[in-house]
């Protein structure tokens, strides 16, 4: 890429004039990133027609107007105590028709005084509200009728965070894409196009301009999957290359068979696939990069114990890295029992080990003795030494950035690496995200797993879903409860944990809470209470930081309220918590009054089946892959441009193109560049 538009693209944003460094600060948290191609990549979400109109006589309540106006009178607001009354300002258009402009920050007063003085002719731009008299409050722009160029005829509109207004996003494009030209002269030519469709994203005309089908979204679409493939095909070659090549391990002890006969139960057929996968993996001359698939409750964790035990028999150790220490707990407690009936030593290394225990933890994984190491971050610091790091085995997969799966690999030389992950996704999707591993899916449940029974409850019978719980407290059962918020928010009438915590204390006396506001030490204290058999404390209000990361066999019944405000892998996600037991376990649904029809079609989805896959499917096709994977998913392929739905043939296209390639061209190099994949995927 030319220096110039690479030096361009990686300007920090705080050097955009009117932005800043607190502004910048602002954009990183909403964007993932500070830089101009950052800013770039975020196109708008849909445009607003601003054109003017010369009365709202035949304007429609909800829409948005641009329309001249005379001030007549205004009437400054007032604070008495809490209660406030908004400053108002009558005006007429040229048609006689009156319209009121309403403020409610007193604060700025006189600034909203001055703007609209009283005999002058301004240009009010904003959404027009129902009520007696046509209303718009707080207009988007006020400007003087020589200044109407500065009101956009079709304004462009960004999903955007705290603090940053639409204006600011209008003014870091325009300058953008103003100083662009000059950066892109001796470029490419499918850079330049790419750029231009990108510039035409962001002056988007029409809605139509920015669905997945235009032709500019196709192309970008295409770019995107295209930079995704190649890094995909690259990484693939890279793989299988003679710098990577090893010395096969030679077997020193006999350990499987005695790991089977120690197992009170039997492997299903799914897991034992998937063992006999890994187990041809790991003898060949180059590394393992496999994922292991499954659904909640499959016995992934059994799988990759048998991997552990296939490395422990050529003298390997094995570190397995969760994501969160009550995982990694939950891991080492089912692990332990397993290495110490085949003479194997287990231990756990989290960020809380301090002082002499630590040293001793690594003292004992730098000369070899420990063969299973279980932990967190903590395992890739760098005073953790291994003798001969074999495998990694990476739990819940998606939660660990590619930085830090490749700083625990650089530990080995040229370690096994298994990937775990209990969010089940459609494998023709799987196929593009994880197109650089190999695949193992586990699709049966082990035997003797009862079905949850699931079902869903309007809210306003939730007092008597109270007193059926009471009886089956009295008999034992331990409750989650589920909301959505921490606490209560204006802007939502979903129910909060805080006050659902407050109200179900008035009918039980065993009940507890826990949410991510809470400290680490006080979170993992209350789930360590709830989970302890035979504990006082029988019914649990959490948020969804509980989705993954406890397993509590005596509960059997998880109540999840505003269910229809969650995404259909995290319903699914929250019912894997119940039904570990032996017991028949319960799923409730609550839903709000206020529910669409679409909230209601996931929640029948989850009622009528518990395969993890047939959800995923059906939440990739309600909702589309940006929203399946999230933002959130840092392992994950966070798209901007490209829908699933929409853009199934330009998957097929773009990795037909990249797998062809003899050699990369310096423009898909700059396309990588782009979209981060040469970083993400180590090419």
């Amino acid at each position: 890429m030319k220096k110039e538009l690479f030096d361009f693209l990686n300007m920090d944003l705080q050097f955009i004039r009117g932005v800043g460094p607190v502004l910048a600060a602002r954009f990183a948290d909403l964007l993932g990133g500070r830089r101009i191609l950052d800013f770039m990549l975020h196109i708008p979400v849909y445009v607003k027609d601003r054109g003017m109109i010369d009365s709202i006589a035949n304007a429609t309540p909800g829409e948005v107007v641009t329309v001249m106006v005379q001030i007549k009178s205004q009437k400054a607001g007032r604070a008495f105590g809490r209660r406030r009354s908004p400053t108002r300002i009558t005006c007429v258009d040229r048609a006689g028709q009156t319209l009121v402009v309403q403020f409610f920050n007193v604060n700025y007063l006189d600034y909203w005084l001055k703007k609209l003085p009283i005999g002058e002719w301004r240009i009010i731009s904003g959404k027009l509200e129902t009520g007696r008299t046509p209303t718009i409050n707080h207009p988007d722009f006020i400007e003087e009728p020589d200044n109407a160029n500065k009101i956009p005829r079709v304004q462009a509109i960004y999903r955007s965070g705290e603090g940053i207004t639409q204006k600011t996003f209008m003014n870091i494009r325009d300058q953008v894409f103003a100083a662009l030209p000059e950066k892109l002269i001796g470029a490419d030519a499918q850079i330049t196009e790419f750029f231009d469709a990108l510039r035409r994203a962001h002056f988007a005309e029409t809605n139509d301009d920015l669905s997945p089908m235009s032709d500019d979204i196709v192309k970008l679409a295409y770019f995107e999957l295209l930079a995704h493939q190649t890094a995909i095909a690259i990484s693939r070659r890279t793989r299988t290359d003679a710098r990577h090549r090893r010395a096969p391990r030679t077997k020193k002890y006999n350990l499987v068979e005695k790991f089977y006969a120690s197992l009170p139960f039997d492997l299903t057929g799914a897991q034992k696939s998937a063992i006999a996968d890994i187990a041809r993996d790991m003898s060949r001359e180059f590394p393992m990069m496999r994922l292991v698939q499954g659904d909640v409750g499959c016995g992934k964790t059994m799988v990759a114990a048998a991997a552990m035990v296939l490395m422990a028999e050529s003298g390997g150790q094995t570190a397995l890295l969760a994501p969160t220490d009550t995982l990694a707990a939950q891991h080492y407690a089912k692990l332990k029992p397993i290495c110490d009936k085949l003479g194997l030593v287990c231990d756990i290394l989290t960020g809380r080990d301090k002082g002499a225990s630590r040293r001793e933890k690594l003292t004992s994984l730098r000369s070899g003795r420990t063969r299973l190491v279980v932990g967190t971050h903590a395992l890739f610091s760098a005073d953790v030494i291994y003798k001969d790091l074999g495998l990694v085995i990476i739990d819940e997969q998606h939660r660990f950035g590619v930085s830090q799966r490749e700083a625990l690999r650089d530990k080995g030389n040229n370690p096994d690496v298994l990937a775990l992950s209990a969010t089940p996704i459609p494998r023709t999707l799987s196929m593009t995200i994880y197109g650089d591993m190999d695949i193992s899916i586990i699709n049966e449940k082990p035997a003797g797993r009862i079905p949850i029974k699931t079902s869903k409850l309007p809210l306003s019978r939730v007092d008597a879903l109270i007193e059926r719980l009471r009886p089956q407290i009295v008999s034992g059962a331990k409750v989650f409860w589920v909301c959505p918020l921490v606490s209560e928010s204006d802007g939502t009438d979903a129910t909060a944990a805080e006050e659902r915590y407050k109200k179900l204390c008035e009918h039980f006396t065993c009940v507890g809470l826990v949410h991510g506001q809470m400290s680490r030490e006080e979170r993992d204290k209350v789930m360590a209470e709830f989970a302890r058999p035979g504990g006082n404390m029988k019914i649990l209000v959490a948020t969804t930081v509980i989705e993954v990361g406890i397993d509590v066999p005596d509960a059997t019944i998880m109540v999840i309220e505003n269910a229809d405000r969650f995404g259909l892998a995290a319903l699914h996600q929250l019912r894997g918590r119940v039904g570990r037991g032996n017991a028949q376990s319960f799923c409730i649904l609550l839903y709000g009054g206020g529910v669409s029809m679409d909230g209601l079609k996931r929640l029948d989805v989850l009622v009528d089946t518990d395969d993890g896959f047939v959800i995923a499917e059906q939440d990739l096709m309600m909702r589309g892959v940006g929203e399946l994977l999230g933002t959130r998913q840092s392992g994950w392929i966070n798209y901007h441009f490209v829908d699933y739905r929409a853009h199934r043939d330009l998957f097929k296209l773009a990795t037909r193109a990249a797998t062809d390639m003899v050699t990369i061209e310096p423009w898909v190099r700059d396309l990588m560049f782009v979209f981060d994949r040469t970083a993400t995927l180590g090419a």
